[in-house]
């Protein structure tokens, strides 16, 4: 299946439209050249809406839309879990992590572990998230990205890996944060109203015509068993959503890692005009949280009828989307190409982040705000390049994109947050001590991995993370630590919210709650 004239038409606008509205949101004013903060974290003043889309564009990606659909078709709605608990694990973010951020004006995690702990720390931790990254996230980006272009126009996929590449470089290479940012609002309508579109047609098909409630009655008819939200352990997808521990165990920590510790993620928050504003624009994520699975989910659910047999879970999304009518399909691949560049702009800016501020700026005399902005452009399109080269090598060989990289980076992210968890809470925490609960984790990770082999691996993180803190702690307590000379006085941490987030997150709350009652 290929596209007619009228998609490229489509497509060709919303390119045009973006690269347009990329340029003029990063222009400057006379006399007026990029400094770091400009360009790394959008001069301090992102509004509420900017962030929270920024925030759901940066994560819905092809892992997510193509991996995670793939996971749908297989194991169905349970896979929506990742989305609802995100939504939870932003407010928690939101009300207990981010004031201290923004308290400490930080411009990346290395940055404040620094603070906390010392230079160490984040060498160690700056080099994993970088090598995390530029080899997991931006090379599973890329590749579902060309999988979904190839599957949908049939461009092959290297060319497919150049052309999305390309693309996110050019409208947010020269413009920073702020381009991506602020250019993200554009994105994330298109991803709403693609996904709204491709759920109503793909429902309707399966009801014969009779309409969106009619299929989605169909779906639950034939195939109730896709619609248990909490696997029993004699479910075959057990070892991959362990029943109870996706609302009470280990997924927590995955979303914790993600949502509050992640350059990638917090940056935009990071770059707010207050701390009000920070948080309003969380809730509106969260809300954006709620509604993901009807978008990335429900098209994996209704490509079990449309096309069943699939060689390949992840080609789930695009085989739906080749159901689609000449010039719906172009506004909705549009929508998938959003999603993607705009997680591909956004990675490209956090690495650049990274390196530049918490590596390069160190290195010998004193730079030019000028020249760190020179250097974090070159680094973002080097791992870019990079990223292209190695995709295929590292992910073609799986079937479902999306597990691999859950449980890759469930390695990790339990040393990561029981990392910040005791630098942020416990004053006692030392330098070896975080050190200690950083390292282990992987190293724990693995020899459960194969002494335990039966243990899911959302239990595995559970597990480690809580094993991690105590090796921190214990760590910590042999020194005969006193209070670290860098700790964080909480008590100095304005954690007060606003009426807006509070009743808002009470809805987000309640509304999961409710999803989960249904579907239990």
């Amino acid at each position: 299946m290929h596209f007619q004239f009228l998609d490229y038409v489509v497509l060709a606008i919303y390119a045009v439209s973006l690269l347009t509205v990329a340029l003029w949101v990063s222009r400057e004013r006379a006399g007026h050249d990029k400094d770091t903060r400009d360009y790394f974290l959008a001069g301090g003043t992102l509004p509420w809406w900017a962030i929270g889309a920024s925030m759901i564009a940066a994560n819905i990606s092809a892992e997510q839309i193509i991996g995670m659909s793939g996971s749908a078709y297989v194991m169905g709605i349970a896979i929506g879990a990742y989305e609802w608990m995100a939504a939870i694990t932003l407010l928690v973010v939101g009300k207990w992590v981010l004031p201290v951020f923004l308290h400490h004006r930080i411009y990346s995690m290395p940055q404040f572990l620094e603070e906390r702990f010392d230079g160490r720390v984040r060498t160690v931790m700056g080099f994993f998230w970088l090598a995390v990254y530029v080899f997991v996230n931006l090379t599973s980006i890329l590749w579902l990205g060309a999988l979904a272009v190839n599957t949908v126009t049939g461009l092959d996929l290297t060319w497919g890996l150049v052309a999305l590449g390309l693309f996110a470089a050019a409208y947010s290479l020269y413009g920073g944060l702020k381009a991506v940012a602020l250019t993200d609002i554009i994105q994330v309508v298109l991803l709403v109203l693609g996904g709204l579109l491709i759920a109503y047609i793909s429902l309707n098909e399966i009801s014969g015509g009779d309409g969106l409630a009619a299929g989605f009655g169909v779906l639950t008819d034939r195939f109730p068993e896709k619609f248990d939200m909490i696997f029993t352990p004699e479910s075959p997808h057990y070892d991959l959503l362990p029943g109870i521990s996706v609302l009470i165990g280990g997924m927590w920590i995955m979303n914790l890692s993600y949502w509050g510790f992640n350059q990638y993620i917090i940056q935009r928050a990071l770059a707010a005009k207050s701390i009000g504003e920070a948080q309003k624009g969380i809730v509106f994520a969260a809300f954006l949280k709620v509604l993901m699975p009807l978008i990335i989910v429900l098209p994996g659910l209704t490509a079990i009828i449309l096309a069943p047999g699939l060689d390949a879970p992840d080609k789930a999304y695009p085989t739906v989307m080749a159901l689609l009518p000449s010039g719906l399909k172009g506004l909705v691949f549009a929508a998938l190409i959003a999603a993607v560049v705009s997680s591909l702009a956004s990675m490209m800016n956090s690495i650049s982040t990274i390196f530049t501020m918490d590596f390069y700026r160190h290195l010998g005399s004193e730079k030019t705000e000028q020249h760190l902005v020179f250097v974090g452009r070159l680094v973002s399109m080097a791992a870019l390049v990079i990223a292209m080269i190695v995709a295929r090598p590292l992910l073609g060989q799986f079937d479902q994109a999306f597990q691999y990289i859950q449980e890759f980076t469930g390695f990790f992210t339990p040393g990561v947050v029981a990392l910040f968890v005791l630098g942020i809470f416990w004053r006692r925490t030392t330098s070896n001590g975080a050190l200690a609960a950083a390292i282990s984790s992987a190293v724990l990770s693995l020899v459960l991995k194969f002494a335990w082999p039966e243990l899911p691996f959302i239990d595995r993180v559970g597990l480690v993370f809580l094993t991690c803190v105590a090796i921190g702690v214990g760590v910590s307590v042999l020194q005969s630590a006193e209070r670290h000379p860098n700790a964080i006085a909480y008590s100095d941490v304005d954690i007060r919210t606003a009426q807006t987030f509070n009743y808002g997150g009470l809805v987000v709350v309640l509304l999961v709650a409710a999803l989960y009652a249904v579907w239990w």
